[in-house]
């Protein structure tokens, strides 16, 4: 994913910043996975994966 890109996403449930992992976007503030596919962020906060 582009850094650039990275810079400027922020997790749609708190505004929290995100973190590239495993192919995934983390936001740590709320627990959030955001899946990425084919290189695009599938930001919807109904299709997040709540995190431990």
């Amino acid at each position: 994913m582009d850094e650039k890109l990275l810079e400027i996403l922020a997790c749609p449930a708190c505004k929290g910043s995100l973190e590239l992992e495993n192919n995934a976007l983390i936001c740590n503030k709320c627990k959030l996975r955001y899946k990425i596919e084919d290189d695009i962020p599938i930001m919807l906060v109904d299709e997040a994966e709540k995190i431990g």
